[in-house]
């Protein structure tokens, strides 16, 4: 039936889930640790891309490749995997998805060259997707409105102490082995948590709420999503946002530690704060959703965010590494409200198709994401003014998409 989409009710949950189904810290904790597979993935290796360098015979554009076909590979994963989760449910996907992980990572530590490691992080990055997209369906599953907004603000506290232990992580296995055995402890990890959804992971869809039909049932359940404009500026304006983060992640290193001469010891506490930021604006999210809409704090943070990539391009045009730094804290930080705000609002759109719509977020997150890197490495690495540039391109275009294709009242068309 076609009709004009519109929201479920701020707050509304499902009634027919199993008991226990809505599991406190416990599942918190868990599907934090899905979310963090991403981040983990990208950024524990970063300590170890000098010695794979060298050990790989490569140069530094083909060993960061391996970053960018990870990234394709998450989101390929989430588009595959996030309407089978519609028609089969939460717990298997995530399942097979975390055993490949292992086997993948266990291949990628195994990888004799550079191109082979590309190949093997990109079906390493499969697999990771594959898990990672059914957390945000789960969600879905058992919040709506700004209760949703406020789950996924806390989820942001694991999710965002990721980037902050990962690269400490990378280099305190550096210490006692090689690059290798960084894949190995991933391959470890991924073996851990799918012990832990076995055993603890509840199947929060429903069979008679799952859809049927096949390629056939998974194409017209895309249909409606790709028919709703209000849902794609949501999309897009997650997508936008996190390019934004990705260029940070991808061009600080070099920014800091080469154009602007700071230590490694430095840059890793600089690193450090801006992921606490992070967290710390995430959980200020989940209160003012009290006195809030998710929109009103979405707008409001992306008019912030822009405004201190404005000054990150300042900073990096004068100079200036104080001012870059004080203004990527802003930014980053003004993260933390917007990626749960942004995702609530767009999952909100169709809760019958959960997992497809949690795919199609997070496969156009990662596949813009994957263009910021390349875009910075494009002007060089004797400056910060690529990485600002890029910075300061995504935020303004995300702000534009949430005032524009995401607007109150716009009439769509969808199917719930």
């Amino acid at each position: 039936m076609v009709h004009t989409a519109s929201p479920t009710a701020p707050g509304a949950t499902p009634t027919d889930l199993p008991e226990g189904a809505r599991g406190g810290l416990g599942l918190l904790l868990l599907l934090g640790s899905l979310t963090a597979i991403g981040p983990l993935s990208l950024d524990m290796y970063l300590p170890a891309f000098p010695a794979m360098t060298n050990d790989l015979g490569a140069n530094p554009a083909q060993i960061q490749l391996s970053l960018t076909t990870c990234l394709v590979g998450l989101a390929l994963g989430q588009f595959v995997t996030g309407p089978l989760s519609d028609r089969w449910g939460r717990r298997r996907p995530v399942l097979v998805g975390l055993l490949a992980y292992a086997l993948l990572a266990l291949v990628s530590a195994a990888a004799p060259n550079a191109p082979a490691l590309a190949v093997a992080r990109f079906a390493q990055g499969f697999a990771g997707g594959m898990a990672a997209v059914v957390a945000r369906a789960i969600v879905r599953d058992l919040y709506a409105g700004r209760a949703a907004a406020k789950y996924f603000s806390r989820l942001t506290l694991v999710f965002g102490l990721a980037p902050i232990a990962a690269p400490g992580l990378g280099s305190l296995v550096l210490r006692v082995g090689s690059w290798r055995v960084v894949f190995v402890t991933l391959a470890a990890f991924a073996a851990l948590l799918t012990v832990a959804v076995a055993a603890r992971l509840p199947e929060t869809l429903p069979t008679h709420r799952r859809n049927s039909g096949g390629l056939g049932g998974i194409v017209r359940a895309m249909r409606p999503l790709v028919a709703d404009q209000v849902y794609l500026g949501y999309t897009l304006t997650q997508g936008l946002a996190f390019a934004g983060l990705f260029a940070y992640i991808s061009g600080s290193s070099f920014v800091f530690q080469d154009v602007f001469g700071v230590s490694a010891g430095t840059f890793s506490l600089l690193f450090g704060v801006n992921a606490l930021a992070f967290v710390a604006v995430g959980q200020l999210n989940a209160r003012l959703l009290d006195r809030f809409g998710p929109r009103t704090l979405l707008v409001g943070t992306l008019v912030v965010s822009t405004a201190a990539a404005a000054g990150v391009l300042t900073g990096a045009l004068a100079g200036g590494p104080a001012v870059v730094a004080a203004a990527l804290a802003v930014f980053v930080g003004s993260l933390g409200m917007v990626m749960p705000n942004g995702t609530a609002l767009a999952l909100d759109r169709h809760p019958s198709h959960a997992g497809t719509a949690a795919a199609l977020m997070g496969a156009l997150q990662a596949m813009v994401g994957s263009l910021a890197a390349p875009l910075v490495g494009l002007g060089g690495e004797g400056s910060a003014v690529p990485m600002a540039t890029v910075l300061a391109a995504s935020a303004a275009l995300s702000l534009t998409a949430v005032l524009t294709l995401a607007r109150p009242g716009r009439t769509t068309v969808g199917t719930h």
